[in-house]
C-alpha cells in the first residue's frame, strides 16, 4: 500500500472513532461533512484550463533545467526564474529545492561539455499533455517534452540544432482551496541514453539496460536452421583522435547514405506509420535504424525469422535481426553489409553506433550517424527520440559504456 493510501486509511479509521464519541446530533453533522468531502473528492475532475496549467508548469520546470545547459544571456535569465510556490497550480517548496539541486547538476554537465568544445546558445521547449488521471485528491499527468537546442559555433561547422523528445509523469496533490501542488516529476523513458537535460548525473551512472530486447516476433512456423557461432564485434575506442579520419570507405558501393540520413532525420520524432512501433516492448531503436538502412538500399534477406543470418520486414512479421540490437550486429557482420571501426569518431554518414551500458557484451542501444563536421559524428535515434546528438556529448554522458561502431 502506498504511503498516501495508508494515511487516508488511518484518517478514516480515526474519523470513525471520533464519531462514536460525539453526541447523536454532532455525529450526524460530522458524518454528513465527511460524506460531503468524500463525494467532492470522488467528483473532482481536471478541466481543460487546469490541464493547460499543468502543461505550463511542466514547461517552466523543463525550460529552467535546459537553461542551465546554455551559454549566454538566455541561460542567466531563465535559470534565475523562480518556480511558482503559489497559485492555482504551483510547486511544493521541497520540489523547488530539488529543482535547484538539479540546476547545479546540469551546470556541471555544461562545464564538462564546454571542456570538449561543445555548447548551446539557445533552447525552445514545448510540452504536450498526453493523459491526465484523477483519483481522489491526487492527479497524475503524463506529458511529452520536445526540446530543440542551438549549437554554439565553436569549430564553425556544427549543425544548427540538436533535439530530443522525453516523456515525464507529474504528480499533483489537491489543496482544500481547490488549487493543485506539483509534488513529483518523474522521467518515463527507460530505453536509450537519457536526454541531455536529464537530472540524473549519467557520468556516474551505467545507464539503462533494457533497450536491446524487443518482444519476440510472431512465430510463423518452420524449423530453425543451425546458425553456428555468431560473428564477434570489435569494441571501438571513444577518445577523439588528433588527426581526423579519412573519407568513408564503404562496405559496398551500392548504398545511398544520404537517403539513410534523410530518412532518419525525417522520422526521428514523426514515426513512419508504414512500420510497427516497438517502444513498449523493449525499445524502437533498432527497428528505426533498420528502416533507415532499407531507405538507403538494404534489401530483404529471406529465411527463418529467428536466424541472425536473415533480415527482413513485412506487414505481419519481421526477423529478430530487424528489431534486436545484438541480432542486428550479427547479421550485419555475417552478411558483410558492415564491418567494425576501431574508433567512434571514424563513423560516417549512414554508419551505426551501438552501446553496451553495463559492459557485459550484450549491447543495449542502436543509433545512426546523420551528420558529421570537423571529425565529429552526430547521431539520430529512437528511444529516447533524438536528433543530431554529438558523439562527444554521448561519451561525456556515458564514459563507462562500451561502444561498437559499424561501417555500412
Amino acid at each position: 500500500m502506498r504511503n498516501g493510501s495508508y494515511r487516508r486509511a488511518t484518517a478514516l479509521a480515526l474519523g470513525v472513532t471520533l464519531l462514536a464519541a460525539l453526541p447523536p446530533a454532532a455525529t450526524a453533522h460530522a458524518a454528513e461533512s465527511a460524506a460531503a468531502r468524500t463525494t467532492a473528492e470522488a467528483d473532482r475532475t481536471v478541466d481543460a484550463e487546469t490541464t493547460d496549467d499543468f502543461a505550463t508548469l511542466a514547461d517552466a520546470v523543463l525550460t529552467r533545467r535546459t537553461s542551465a545547459l546554455l551559454d549566454g544571456s538566455q541561460a542567466t535569465r531563465r535559470t534565475a526564474a523562480a518556480l511558482p510556490l503559489k497559485g492555482d497550480v504551483h510547486v511544493t517548496s521541497s520540489l523547488a529545492r530539488a529543482e535547484d539541486t538539479a540546476t547545479d547538476v546540469l551546470r556541471d554537465r555544461r562545464a564538462r561539455l564546454a571542456a570538449l568544445d561543445e555548447a548551446y546558445t539557445a533552447a525552445e521547449t514545448e510540452v504536450d499533455v498526453d493523459e491526465v488521471r484523477v483519483t481522489g485528491d491526487r492527479a497524475t499527468a503524463q506529458v511529452t517534452e520536445t526540446t530543440m537546442l542551438t549549437y554554439k559555433k565553436i569549430e564553425g561547422e556544427e549543425p544548427p540544432t540538436t533535439g530530443f523528445q522525453a516523456k515525464h509523469e507529474l504528480t499533483f496533490a489537491a489543496a482544500p482551496d481547490g488549487t493543485w501542488e506539483l509534488t513529483g516529476f518523474t522521467p518515463l523513458d527507460e530505453e536509450g541514453p537519457a536526454a541531455i537535460n536529464s537530472v540524473v548525473d549519467t557520468a556516474e551512472d551505467s545507464g539503462p539496460t533494457s533497450a536491446g530486447a524487443a518482444e519476440e516476433p510472431i512465430d510463423e512456423g518452420g524449423e530453425p536452421e543451425t546458425d553456428g557461432p555468431a560473428p564477434q564485434e570489435t569494441q571501438a575506442g571513444s577518445t577523439q583522435p588528433t588527426v581526423q579520419a579519412q573519407a568513408k570507405v564503404s562496405a559496398t558501393a551500392s548504398y545511398d547514405y544520404t537517403a539513410m540520413a534523410k530518412y532518419a532525420e525525417k522520422h526521428w520524432k514523426n514515426y513512419n506509420s508504414n512500420y510497427r512501433k516497438f517502444n513498449d516492448v523493449g525499445g524502437d531503436c533498432t527497428n528505426f535504424i533498420s528502416q533507415a538502412l532499407r531507405a538507403g538500399g538494404w534489401k530483404n534477406n529471406t529465411g527463418w525469422y529467428k536466424s541472425y543470418k536473415n533480415w527482413w520486414y513485412n506487414s505481419s512479421n519481421q526477423t529478430t535481426s530487424w528489431i534486436n540490437v545484438n541480432y542486428w550486429a550479427s547479421f550485419a557482420l555475417h552478411s558483410d553489409r558492415a564491418y567494425n571501426l576501431d574508433n567512434v569518431y571514424k563513423l560516417g554518414i549512414g554508419d551505426i553506433l551501438q552501446m553496451d551500458f553495463s559492459g557485459n557484451r550484450s549491447k543495449d542501444h542502436s543509433m545512426i550517424t546523420t551528420y558529421k563536421s570537423n571529425g565529429v559524428p552526430y547521431l539520430t535515434y529512437h528511444s529516447t527520440n533524438t536528433y543530431r546528438k554529438s558523439v562527444k556529448s554521448l561519451v561525456a554522458q556515458y564514459p563507462r559504456a562500451t561502444y561498437y561502431a559499424f561501417r555500412t
